[in-house]
């Protein structure tokens, strides 16, 4: 297969996708190359690894656990995140990650990460990542929610402030055909928010090229989505899309399992419309 696996992130909005990994698991569908962002590495992972409802099974449980989540933990991690919680404690005792079969992928794997000093995207190989999962860390790591993470001694944010939907990075690998999990519905574009303008003027000093590039970001993500859009067009995408707004922050169990449901009847569905385009 010459075809790659692109995953956005959105925070809690990927539970979508996390329902679309777990239809192409039952389908046995696989990629040479999948590339996720933020959330979506965290899906990434669990596919990859092939533990089916994983992902959603996390969400669900502990979205509402302080330990997970909340103004505490900046004292002990300086995240909103508890980072020693969601990336050690839980993968490697609570709901335990299958590192053998993820390290054992005949495959590649990269999730993207922005480089704090210069600004750009940078994309790393994800099936080294250690047990305390730094890699993943740094990829999720939204401004002033995370602490910058250092990745071998570089200090890194979130991946989706350079680039958000990595498609031109699966050219660059050389795939000419795409499957690309959105976490926004259909015609979504983004604006510059009062809360990036906020966390721009934060950053300024420190990182002036995070600051830089939170500017663009939105240009750059609408962009993104016109090249999505006529890649689809001309039949070298095959897109998901949530149909309606997701919440990025759900907290309702039942919310979660309404976005769940979505992504994986919308891949029933169009299984066999994927499978004709996977065969092209």
């Amino acid at each position: 297969m010459t075809t790659s696996l692109i995953l956005e992130g959105g925070t809690f909005r990927t539970i979508f996708t996390a329902g679309v990994l777990d239809a192409f698991l039952d389908a046995e569908i696989s990629f040479p190359y999948t590339i996720g962002v933020s959330a979506g590495a965290i899906n990434a992972c669990s596919y990859i690894s092939q533990q089916r409802e994983r992902t959603f099974r996390t969400i669900s449980t502990y979205r509402n656990d302080p330990r997970y989540m909340g103004w505490r933990n900046f004292i002990t991690d300086k995240s909103y995140f508890g980072l020693d919680f969601s990336y050690n404690i839980l993968p490697n005792q609570l709901d335990t990650f299958d590192w053998e079969t993820f390290r054992n992928f005949d495959g590649e794997l990269e999730f993207g990460v922005t480089n704090a000093h210069t600004g750009m995207a940078e994309y790393h190989d994800a099936l080294t990542m250690d047990r305390h999962c730094t890699l993943l860390r740094a990829t999720c790591a939204l401004p002033v929610l995370f602490p910058e993470i250092l990745v071998n001694d570089t200090p890194y944010f979130d991946g989706g402030l350079a680039d958000a939907i990595p498609i031109n990075r699966a050219i660059d690998k050389g795939y000419k055909r795409h499957v690309i999990v959105l976490t926004r519905p259909p015609g979504y574009r983004k604006v510059t928010s009062k809360q990036d303008e906020w966390v721009m003027a934060r950053f300024k000093k420190r990182y002036p090229k995070v600051a830089q590039s939170l500017l663009t970001r939105a240009e750059r993500y609408n962009e993104t989505m016109r090249q999505i859009e006529a890649l689809e067009a001309a039949g070298d995408a095959f897109v998901y899309r949530p149909y309606v707004p997701i919440n990025s922050f759900e907290k309702k169990p039942k919310v979660m399992k309404v976005n769940y449901d979505m992504g994986y009847r919308q891949t029933q569905n169009r299984l066999q419309q994927l499978q004709t385009f996977l065969q092209g």
